[in-house]
C-alpha cells in the first residue's frame, strides 16, 4: 500500500477530529474525496514504500526529489468551501497535500481589495474548522506546508498594520498536532526498529554461543573418540598376538592328536579285516542253510498249490452250483498259476538254490491260487444264498399280492363309500375337466419332447454318447449350485442356463458344449432341465425352494417351453399339485398304483410314509413358490407365466375333492405356510372367507378320515389356521428373497 492509499485509508475511518478550543463540524463532507483524489495523485502519493529504509539510515521522503506545489484545483475547492468569492485562501491542512502558485498570487490582492483584517482572520477561522475534521495527515506534506505558510503570512503582514493586527498562524493546531503524531509514531518505530534490533542482535549472539559451546563438545567427543579408537586397536593387536599363540599350540596339538588317531584306525582295520572274514564264512553258512530252508518252503508251496488247484477242477462236487462257463476261467487260471509255481520248481533241479524273487514269485501264486479258491467259495456262497432269497421272495410276493388284494379289495370298498359320501355332501373324487385336459396336455408335451430326442438317447456311437453327457452336464450343474448365498451366484446361474437354452456356448466341466452341436439337444436339455428343476425341489430343504423358484421362473418367461415341461414332470411326481387323485383302474397292481399316486417302488418295496409326505411336501413348496415369484431381472410389462391366479385355483380346487388320510393335510399346510402371505395381500377379504371354511367345513372331513397315528400333519394345520384367524394375518415365509439379497 502507497503512502497515499494509506492516507487515504486512515482519513476516511475518521469522521472529526477536536480542536483544543473548540469542536466543529465539516461543512461539506463531500470534498473530503476530492482532497484524498488529489493527494493520491500527487507527485509524494506515488512514493514507494521501502520497510528497510531505517536500516541504511535514509530519510522517509528520500524519494520524493519534486518541490512541493498546490493544484490549480485548490480555488474550486476553496469556493465550494464558502460561497463568497471576496477571500481565496489556500487550505494547507487538506487531506490532497498540494499548493498552486496560482492560487498563492490572490491572496495578496483579496486582502487588499478587502481592506480588513478581521475578515481574514474569520476566514482563517472556518479553514481551520474544515482541518479539525481531517486525520492523519502525512509526515512529509508537513515542510511544504509550513513553508507556504510563511510566504502567506509574508504576503498578510504587507496589507496589515503591524501595530493594530497581530501575526496569524497558517497552520491550525489541529494540523500540528497530527504532524507531531506523526513525528511521535516514527519515533516510536524508531525506537521498536532499534528494540527489534537489539533483540536480534541478542539472539544472534546467543545462537553464536550455543554454536561455539556444541562445537567444542563435538570436539570432545571427537577426542574421546579417536582415544576409544586407538584402544580398540591397541586391544585387537594384543587379542590377535594371544588367539595366534593358541592356534599354534593346537595345532601341535592336533598333530599329535592325528598320529593317535592314525594308530587307533590302523589297528580298528586289522581287527575288522579279520571280523570280516569270520562274517563272510557266517553268511556262507547261512545263506547255505537258508537255500535249503527256501526249497523246503518252495516244496511246500507247490503241494499246496496243486492241492488246492484240485479244488478248481470241474469234477469237484463243491462247484456243482457254479455255471460251466464260470467253473472253466477258474481251473484255466489255476493251471497257470501251477505252471508258474513248477518253472521256479525246475530252476532248482540244477542244483541252485531259489532265490529271494523266485520265492515272491511262488508265493503270490500261492496267495492268488488261496484268494481264487476264496472267489469261487464266496461265488458259491452268493449262489446258494441268490437260490435262497429267490425262494423267499416268491414265498413273500405271494403273501404279499393276497395282502394286496385283500388291500385293494378294501380300498374299493373305501373308494366307493368316499364317492357315495361325496355324492351325498356334494364333494368330487377327481379334478375338474379342464384341470384334467390340462394335466394330460402337458404330459403329452412332455412325451412328445422325450420321443423327440429318442435318437440322441438312445445312440450308439462314442462322441454321441460323449456329447449327450456333457449336455447333460451343463444342464444339471447349474441347478446344483442354486443356493441362498448371494444374488449375483443366481444371476449367474441364470445366465448360463439362458445362453445354453438360446444355443450359444457355455462352458462346463472344463469343456465347451453347445445345443447347437446336435439337431435335438435343444429338446434334450429342456427336459432335463425341467426335471432337474423338480429333482432339486424335490430333495432340497424347505427353504431352497425360494432361489429355485425364482431361477426356474426367470427360465420360464424366456423359454416357455421349459416352463411346461416343468410342471408336466412336477405333475408326474405329485399329482396333488394339480390337483389330482388319480382313480385305481381294472387291471392296474398295487405297486403301479403306488407309482401314479408319487411313492418310490424298488427292488426293496414302496417307501416309506414319512419320506414319501417329505418329498410332497419339497414339491408343493416349490410350486407354492413358483406362483409367486418373478424373475427381478426379467420383462415386467407382461403377466407372471404362472402366477397366483393359479394358486387360487389350486386351493380352491383342493376344498372341492374329498381329502385323502395325511397327504391331504401335509399339501395344504406347506402351501398356505409358502403362498398364504402373498394370497392375503393379493385376495384380501376373499382369502379370508376361504382360510374360514377351511377351518370350520373342511377341517372336519380331514380329521374324519385320519387315523389317531397320522393326525400331526392335521394339528400343525389347525394350529396355522386358528393362529392366522386370531391375528388376522400370515406371516411372511422363511427363506423368502429381500431386495438385499439381489444386491448381494
Amino acid at each position: 500500500m502507497s503512502p497515499a492509499d494509506e492516507l487515504q485509508h486512515r482519513t476516511v475511518g475518521s469522521c472529526s477530529f477536536h480542536h483544543p478550543n473548540k469542536s466543529l463540524t465539516m461543512p461539506a463532507d463531500s470534498l473530503r474525496w476530492d482532497t484524498l483524489d488529489a493527494l493520491k495523485h500527487s507527485p509524494k502519493g506515488k512514493i514507494k514504500f521501502d520497510p528497510f529504509w531505517s536500516d541504511r539510515g535514509e530519510d522517509i521522503m528520500a524519494g520524493c526529489k519534486e518541490a512541493v506545489s498546490l493544484s490549480a484545483n485548490s480555488g474550486i475547492v476553496l469556493e465550494r468551501l464558502d460561497s463568497s468569492p471576496l477571500l481565496k485562501f489556500c487550505f494547507l491542512g487538506s487531506s490532497s497535500g498540494h499548493s498552486s502558485p496560482g492560487l498563492s498570487e490572490e491572496i495578496p490582492a483579496s486582502g487588499s481589495s478587502r481592506g480588513s483584517l478581521p475578515d481574514v482572520g474569520a476566514k482563517l477561522n472556518a479553514l481551520s474548522a474544515a482541518v479539525d475534521h481531517e486525520q492523519n495527515v502525512s509526515r512529509f506534506l508537513l515542510q511544504s506546508f509550513r513553508n507556504e505558510a510563511k510566504d502567506d503570512e509574508a504576503d498578510v503582514s504587507k496589507v496589515s498594520s503591524p501595530a493594530s493586527l497581530p501575526s496569524i498562524s497558517l497552520l491550525s493546531p489541529k494540523s500540528m498536532e497530527t504532524a507531531g503524531r506523526i513525528i511521535k509514531c516514527e519515533e516510536e518505530h524508531r525506537r521498536k526498529a532499534k528494540v527489534a534490533l537489539r533483540v536480534r542482535q541478542e539472539m544472534q549472539e546467543k545462537r553464536l554461543a550455543e554454536v561455539a559451546g556444541s562445537e567444542s563438545e563435538q570436539l570432545k567427543r571427537f577426542e574421546e573418540f579417536m582415544e576409544l579408537k586407538q584402544r580398540q586397536e591397541f586391544q585387537s593387536i594384543r587379542d590377535m598376538m594371544d588367539r595366534e599363540t593358541k592356534e599354534s599350540i593346537g595345532r601341535q596339538e592336533k598333530l599329535k592328536e592325528e598320529q593317535r588317531h592314525r594308530m587307533k584306525i590302523l589297528n580298528l582295520r586289522m581287527r575288522e579285516a579279520e571280523q570280516q572274514r569270520l562274517r563272510e564264512a557266517e553268511l556262507e553258512r547261512q545263506r547255505q542253510a537258508d537255500g535249503r530252508e527256501r526249497l523246503r518252503n518252495l516244496n511246500t508251496i507247490q503241494e499246496e498249490v496243486l492241492q488246492l488247484n484240485q479244488l478248481l477242477e470241474p469234477s469237484s462236487q463243491n462247484n456243482t452250483d457254479l455255471p460251466p462257463a464260470s467253473l472253466s476261467s477258474y481251473s484255466v487260471r489255476g493251471n497257470q498259476l501251477c505252471s508258474q509255481v513248477s518253472e521256479v520248481v525246475r530252476k532248482t533241479t540244477e542244483g541252485a538254490f531259489p532265490s529271494v524273487d523266485d520265492m515272491t514269485v511262488a508265493e503270490r501264486a500261492l496267495h492268488e491260487m488261496r484268494a481264487l479258491i476264496r472267489l469261487m467259495q464266496e461265488e458259491v456262497a452268493d449262489v446258494q444264498e441268490n437260490r435262497k432269497r429267490r425262494e423267499q421272495d416268491e414265498e413273500e410276493a405271494l403273501r404279499r399280492q393276497a395282502e394286496l388284494q385283500v388291500q385293494q379289495e378294501a380300498q374299493k370298498k373305501a373308494a366307493q363309500s368316499a364317492k357315495e359320501k361325496a355324492q351325498r355332501k356334494g364333494l368330487q373324487n377327481s379334478a375338474e375337466d379342464s384341470t384334467l385336459k390340462w394335466f394330460r396336455d402337458l404330459q403329452d408335451t412332455a412325451t412328445q419332447c422325450a420321443q423327440a430326442f429318442g435318437q440322441l438317447n438312445s445312440a450308439k456311437d462314442v462322441q454321441t454318447k460323449k456329447l449327450k453327457l456333457e449336455l447333460q452336464k451343463a444342464a444339471t450343474l447349474p441347478v446344483n449350485q442354486i443356493a441362498c448365498n448371494s444374488g449375483s451366484q443366481l444371476r449367474e446361474i441364470f445366465d448360463k442356463i439362458d445362453k445354453l437354452l438360446s444355443g450359444r456356448a457355455v462352458v462346463s466341466g472344463g469343456k465347451s458344449v453347445s445345443t447347437s452341436q446336435h439337431p435335438q439337444g435343444l429338446e434334450f436339455v429342456s427336459y432335463k432341465l425341467a426335471e432337474k428343476f423338480v429333482m432339486q425341489g424335490e430333495e432340497s430343504h424347505h427353504e431352497a425352494a425360494f432361489p429355485i423358484a425364482v431361477v426356474a421362473s426367470g427360465v420360464w418367461e424366456l423359454h416357455p417351453k421349459v416352463g411346461d415341461l416343468l410342471l408336466a414332470h412336477l405333475h408326474r411326481k405329485c399329482p396333488y399339485a394339480v390337483p389330482h387323485y388319480p382313480p385305481m383302474k381294472d387291471g392296474t397292481t398295487v405297486e403301479e398304483y403306488q407309482k401314479i399316486l408319487g411313492y418310490r417302488v424298488n427292488e426293496s418295496g414302496v417307501e416309506d410314509q414319512d419320506n414319501f409326505l417329505k418329498r410332497m411336501s419339497g414339491m408343493i413348496r416349490l410350486y407354492a413358490a413358483l406362483i409367486q415369484l418373478r424373475w427381478p431381472y426379467g420383462s415386467k410389462q407382461g403377466s407372471s407365466p404362472h402366477g397366483l391366479n393359479h394358486g387360487w385355483r389350486w386351493l380352491s380346487q383342493m376344498l372341492n375333492m374329498e381329502p385323502l388320510a395325511d397327504i391331504t393335510a401335509t399339501v395344504l399346510f406347506d402351501f398356505l405356510e409358502v403362498c398364504g402371505n402373498a394370497l392375503m395381500k393379493q385376495y384380501q377379504c376373499q382369502f379370508w372367507k376361504i382360510i374360514l371354511l377351511l377351518k370350520d367345513e373342511y377341517l372336519p372331513r380331514i380329521e374324519a378320515v385320519t387315523s389317531v397315528e397320522q393326525m400331526g400333519s392335521v394339528s400343525r394345520l389347525k394350529q396355522f389356521l386358528e393362529t392366522s384367524l386370531q391375528r388376522r394375518t400370515i406371516n411372511p415365509p422363511k427363506g423368502q428373497l429381500s431386495s438385499n439379497f439381489w444386491r448381494s
